[in-house]
């Protein structure tokens, strides 16, 4: 009964550093410019999910977040974020990873050749599956007021 309960515990930290990986390689795309790593990353079926407090303020799906997350990531230059504070809770095949969220960067406007730098302190939600590596199926970021 010690050894399943040991197996247990170590099979959770393990899909803990996993889950957590994934969510860093999610903003690291921000950094690198490869957007590979996006969709690789979210489950691409009908089951996915997003919203943001970024127009438009919809349901989006896979197809339209990819699409905004790509322009966003690439529209940021010398982009940096700080992931605080994370709780994973696991359950079953199914994780919520609830944060605190800084980024910052310089939002360039490639058609005016203008810049602005952006700080944006905010909390994000994400909900991972795993079929049968984890995958995000549902993402939600918001400004903190």
């Amino acid at each position: 009964m010690l050894k399943l309960r040991i197996f247990q515990a170590r099979a959770i930290l393990l899909d803990r550093e996993e889950i957590i990986k994934i969510i860093e390689t999610f903003f690291e795309v921000g950094k690198t410019k490869d957007l590979t790593p996006l969709r690789e990353i979210q489950l691409a079926d009908n089951s996915f999910s997003s919203f943001s407090d970024v127009p438009p303020y919809d349901l989006k799906d896979f197809k339209t977040t990819i699409a905004l997350e790509e322009l966003r990531f690439i529209s940021i230059s010398d982009y940096d974020h700080e992931i605080r504070n994370p709780k994973i809770s696991i359950f079953g095949d199914v994780a919520i990873v609830a944060f605190e969220l800084t980024q910052k960067g310089m939002l360039v406007d490639n058609k005016a050749y203008t810049g602005e730098h952006i700080l944006i302190d905010g909390r994000a939600t994400f909900v991972l599956v795993k079929k049968p590596t984890w995958k995000i199926v549902h993402i939600h970021l918001s400004r903190a007021q």
